[in-house]
């Protein structure tokens, strides 16, 4: 699964519904790839499409339970990495690490673990 793709999923995840110009505008990408990536992960059953019930036209995006099940793969992949790095450091340098990690997470990290970029807009790279 690529940045992207993961980068949807974690944006369904953190807003719970979105539409799919939202998406585009989330992820700094146009609506076409943004639709063509969808159409990858609803495929794949990790996202799902339904039309708007005010608006026909717009097409509102959910994350299924297969969605967050990969989310939290990733997470603790993410986590069992980082814990690998980190556990054969000596002592000074593992709470060096913990202190860089304790500052990140009380100024700029949500509670997924990613960077909240601070007075810009929300755009993923």
């Amino acid at each position: 699964m690529g940045f992207t793709q993961l980068a949807c999923l974690y944006a369904l995840y953190d807003s719970g519904t979105m539409t799919m110009a939202d998406m585009a505008d989330t992820l700094g990408r146009s609506p076409s790839a943004v639709s063509r990536l969808v159409d990858s992960l609803e495929q794949r059953q990790l996202v799902e499409r339904r039309q708007d019930a005010e608006d026909r036209r717009q097409r509102t995006l959910l994350l299924t339970a297969r969605g967050k099940a990969v989310l939290g793969r990733v997470d603790r992949a993410r986590a069992a990495e980082f814990l690998a790095i980190v556990r054969p450091l000596p002592t000074p340098e593992r709470a060096v690490v913990a202190m860089g990690v304790a500052a990140l997470s009380t100024h700029s990290l949500s509670k997924r673990g990613r960077l909240i970029r601070m007075n810009r807009p929300r755009r993923l790279p």
